[in-house]
């Protein structure tokens, strides 16, 4: 695909524009990048403030928009002022289809093919089964979008969406309005979706024309006999519909809010200790409007904590000109900064063995810096009404749902977005590096024969924060390969980073959906450092197996699933991996030198991924083709 617009945030960025750096070329060519600071900002010493600087001084270089610290976060801010329907984006971090809820193709992407992107070059993955998304009749009182995205997962799991595409239609499409889609389209991700994508109609048109760009509008439908041509469909009545929770700790958990909170008919329900609302899947000022009306003349529950994290400034200049910020304020939230904050583990950790109900997309076991605390994912009204009574509620005991008044037009102020320097000035913009900031390591070809013992035996469901956690101390060293290598799966095996220098590398076994979560390409790029060489599983996750490829870490798979029961931690593998091998993906053999037997596997691999693999990696193999075609004039 040609690639139209890319975002990277400070989290992915400093090392997708080092790779960028890398490739060399003066500038980027894209109709449109920008570079959001909006996950690094608790800044306890030097390294986030100086990757931030680094940031700001790529992009005056580059050529691309620069978003200020605490303007906003990457997926909201992008939604309000940059994406449009029928335009393709990729984004280094998972949650950028949030943008399929105006019409746009947005995926998530490691920071590298987001790299390559801005390069110039095409993105490739494989074509996607089209799964359609019928909603029908209108959301209840009390039942929002993200019930609506709760519903998908729990219909389809975890899992359910890996290689498709999810395309919503129907008549029920036209009672959500953009910000409801939005936030459909963003935890879409947590199926597995390649992406999620809604029709650009009046609703979308209306939505640009209050953000002062209604030049930026199309209509964008199925067509009329589309139904036929989708792999499957999910029909959803959208009247039928209820709160619901995604009880820990996977977002596919999925129960009705009634369920949960009565005890089961067997008790009180569940005590809540922690209430947060915002992140990038409800920070919307539709979503902070509803919570601001349900606290208003309220105290939250002396027995919890609320926070809450707008998405934008335009959300919060709105809110305090309507008046509706003193009512948070007024209820006793603790307003945050408009970043992503305690959703990926940066402050508002809970206490220990805390329950912390959260309007986020992710609840995965230590992911809010808390190992033993207990996330619940819900909308903004079970949130809202949960803050109030203490423990969690199902919102229509509350009574009548407030009425609320979306504006005709938006407040527009983009003076904290930094816009494009021409390139002549560009040309002398020197970069600033900070003492965090390392070189990035080599990519040396890929040999003939793969050899080590296993590193690590995993289950299902591995995802990049078991890898890589989030949260402050990893986050700060992104631009630091060997000190966040030190991190690599800390929570599941803490002598892990020392036995893999120590056996110079080797292999990692696991189970189904390996890598699902976060796009963060240090899940590769980490363990790449500590010297493992394959990854052999009986599924990977999209993104993180195109971050494998895109690193030179050979991704396998078990051909037969009971076959991952006959290897265990220290055997000794050995797999010939030469080309001839790799395009037969029938006839790859492990041999357990340990245990003196045979393996199959196979892959999902396509030539070009071949071709970037047997190169060391897709730096190494762009730098290769940049070269060829700079010889070629």
């Amino acid at each position: 695909m040609k690639i139209d617009q890319t975002l990277t945030q400070d989290a992915t960025g400093t090392i997708a524009h080092l790779q960028f750096e890398a490739i060399g070329i003066p500038r980027v060519r894209t109709e449109l990048s920008v570079s959001y600071i909006d996950h690094n900002t608790l800044q306890t010493d030097f390294k986030n403030s100086d990757d931030h600087r680094y940031l700001q001084s790529t992009a005056k270089r580059y050529g691309l928009f620069f978003s200020r610290p605490g303007n906003g976060i990457c997926h909201q801010l992008h939604l309000e002022r940059f994406a449009s329907p029928g335009k393709t984006l990729i984004g280094s971090d998972s949650h950028t289809p949030t943008a399929g809820g105006i019409g746009a193709f947005a995926i998530g992407a490691g920071g590298l093919d987001v790299a390559v992107a801005m390069a110039g070059m095409p993105y490739r993955i494989k074509y996607p089964e089209i799964v359609g998304v019928k909603l029908t009749g209108k959301l209840c009182d009390w039942v929002s979008a993200k019930d609506v995205i709760l519903e998908v997962l729990r219909r389809i799991g975890v899992k359910g969406g890996v290689g498709k595409v999810l395309e919503y239609f129907g008549p029920g499409v036209k009672t959500l309005n953009v910000p409801e889609r939005a936030t459909i389209a963003n935890m879409g991700t947590e199926t597995g979706a390649t992406t999620s994508v809604f029709p650009s109609d009046e609703v979308t048109k209306a939505f640009l024309e209050a953000q002062a760009r209604g030049s930026d509008w199309i209509p964008l439908e199925a067509d009329k006999d589309a139904e036929s041509g989708y792999s499957k469909i999910i029909v959803i009545d959208l009247s039928e519909l209820e709160p619901l929770v995604a009880i820990p700790h996977s977002p596919g958990k999925v129960k009705p809010v009634r369920e949960i909170a009565t005890g089961g008919g067997n008790g009180p329900g569940l005590a809540v200790q922690q209430v947060a609302i915002g992140s990038c899947t409800n920070s919307s000022l539709r979503d902070f409007k509803i919570v601001a009306n349900i606290l208003k003349g309220h105290t939250i529950a002396d027995n919890l904590h609320l926070t809450i994290n707008p998405g934008s400034r335009q959300v919060v200049e709105h809110l305090i000109e309507s008046k509706e910020m003193q009512y948070l304020v007024a209820a006793g939230a603790r307003i945050l900064e408009n970043t992503c904050g305690p959703c990926i583990g940066v402050g508002a950790a809970p206490s220990s063995g805390a329950v912390s109900v959260r309007t986020f997309n992710r609840n995965f076991k230590g992911r809010s810096g808390t190992e033993d605390a207990e996330i619940y994912l819900v909308s903004p009204e079970v949130a809202a009404a949960t803050a109030i009574k203490g423990v969690l509620t199902d919102p229509r005991d509350l009574g009548d749902y407030p009425a609320i008044e979306m504006p005709s037009r938006f407040i527009i102020n983009d003076n904290m977005i930094i816009r494009p320097y021409p390139p002549r000035e560009a040309a002398k913009v020197e970069i600033f590096r900070g003492r965090n900031i390392k070189p990035l390591p080599d990519f040396p070809l890929l040999p003939d024969t793969l050899e080590g013992e296993v590193l690590l035996k995993l289950g299902d469901n591995i995802t990049t924060d078991d890898i890589i956690p989030a949260g402050a101390k990893t986050l700060s060293m992104r631009s630091n390969i060997p000190g966040i290598s030190e991190f690599v799966f800390n929570a599941i095996d803490p002598e892990f980073p020392r036995r893999a220098l120590e056996k110079g590398g080797g292999f990692i076994i696991g189970g189904e959906n390996y890598g699902q979560g976060s796009s963060r390409e240090h899940a590769a790029l980490a363990p790449k450092y500590l010297g493992v060489k394959a990854v052999i599983v009986k599924s990977f996750a999209r993104i993180h197996l195109a971050n494998l490829i895109n690193f030179g870490i050979v991704p396998l798979r078990f051909k037969n699933h009971a076959d991952y029961d006959c290897i265990d931690i220290a055997d000794r593998l050995k797999i010939a991996i030469k080309r001839e091998e790799l395009q037969d993906r029938n006839g790859l053999r492990l041999i357990n030198l340990t245990k003196g037997s045979e393996i199959e596997l196979t892959h999902d691999l396509s030539m070009h991924d071949i071709e970037i693999l047997i190169a060391g990696g897709k730096l190494s193999w762009v730098r290769q083709r940049l070269r060829v075609q700079g010889s070629h004039g």
